[in-house]
């Protein structure tokens, strides 16, 4: 018996032994040996670059006195990964998009994970190698980031914060401030894609057609649209193009009317929308850019969107009213018209 006992032990040493190999440890998160292997031979290898490499406590840019834009967000995402994108990706596109609807050329980008104890090691490296691509696609640096490793239940695998930094250019004034009626309101593309994507996939519901997460960088479509003509961009993440759009209303005063006919929704959002009973319109997009123009350029603008794989199905759905009660109104398919309200509560937690 003790021979028995003895070799079970054994085995369930071995057992621990591998698992300890393919997981997060907290002892890779206390500054010691086990840090400096997980941030060698995994964070470093996928981020290389000039800046990074010295691994020092800071990056340090020269930046040449230009205008710089600054922005920084955290991303909590339930699952971790679903269709079309992962925690990594999103932290990438949301700190770029970010940047870029505010008229600045993203370059650096920090980040910080705080990891789970038990998390594997081939999702962790799933995730860093999505990031990698994702800033390698937009052209953007990351250049400093930090690692801590907490318990296991206290972070659901990994929480992801970044900060990204931009150049303004000079000639752009993007501000709320320069919105007048007539200005017209576009969308780059199909509304609710990210929100329904994470939704289906955090309930279980197996996903119908090519239902996926638009997460994507926008700052090269953007380049191609920038002028003066362009007043304000947003990209309507939580809270979806429903909320950005009544921000716009409230923080300039002016009503704006959308067209329910012209809103850009696929049948495969609409389809899981229903089944959750969450409108399309308040669902989060990671690959969208809300953008308020002048009419006279409303044409031109559009079809610079359309000539870009991101813009191929960009819509002008609305506009800017000389009425001055800050509402959104939208024009129904029977030609009535609704109020739009900025969403309220927590109707799609978790999402980014």
């Amino acid at each position: 018996m003790t021979e028995i006992k003895s070799n079970d032990n054994k085995n369930n040493k071995n057992t621990r032994t591998q698992e300890h190999k393919n997981t997060v440890l907290l002892a890779h998160g206390s500054g010691g040996r086990l840090s400096h292997q997980l941030i060698r031979d995994l964070f470093a290898k996928h981020f290389d670059n000039d800046y990074l490499r010295s691994l020092s406590d800071s990056a340090e840019i020269d930046l040449t006195d230009p205008k710089i834009a600054f922005t920084t967000d955290s991303y909590v995402v339930k699952p971790l990964t679903f269709p079309g994108g992962n925690i990594g990706k999103l932290a990438i596109c949301g700190t770029v998009n970010d940047l870029a609807v505010a008229g600045a050329t993203p370059l650096f980008i920090s980040c910080g994970f705080i990891i789970e104890e038990g998390i594997s090691f081939e999702l962790l490296e799933e995730i860093v190698s999505s990031m990698a691509k994702t800033a390698l696609d937009a052209g953007v640096q990351i250049v400093t980031g930090d690692t801590k490793v907490v318990e296991k239940g206290s972070a659901d695998g990994c929480f992801i914060n970044t900060a990204g930094i931009g150049i303004r250019r000079d000639d752009l004034k993007i501000a709320l401030n320069r919105i007048e009626p007539g200005d017209a309101i576009i969308v780059n593309g199909t509304i609710g894609d990210h929100g329904m994507a994470v939704m289906a996939s955090r309930e279980g519901l197996g996903l119908s057609g090519n239902l996926e997460s638009d997460c994507a960088p926008l700052n090269n479509l953007v380049d191609g649209i920038v002028s003066t003509d362009i007043k304000f961009m947003r990209d309507p993440t939580r809270g979806g193009l429903a909320t950005t759009v009544c921000e716009i209303a409230e923080e300039t005063g002016y009503n704006v009317e959308l067209d329910a006919l012209k809103l850009p929704i696929s049948e495969s959002v609409q389809g899981i929308a229903e089944v959750l009973g969450i409108d399309p319109i308040y669902s989060a997009n990671e690959g969208k850019v809300i953008i308020v123009v002048g009419k006279k350029a409303a044409d031109a603008t559009l079809e610079k969107l359309k000539a870009h794989p991101l813009g191929k199905e960009a819509t002008i759905i609305g506009h800017v009213t000389d009425e001055k009660n800050g509402r959104v109104l939208m024009k129904t398919e029977i030609g009535t018209h609704r109020q739009v309200s900025m969403l309220s509560g927590a109707q799609l937690p978790r999402i980014c």
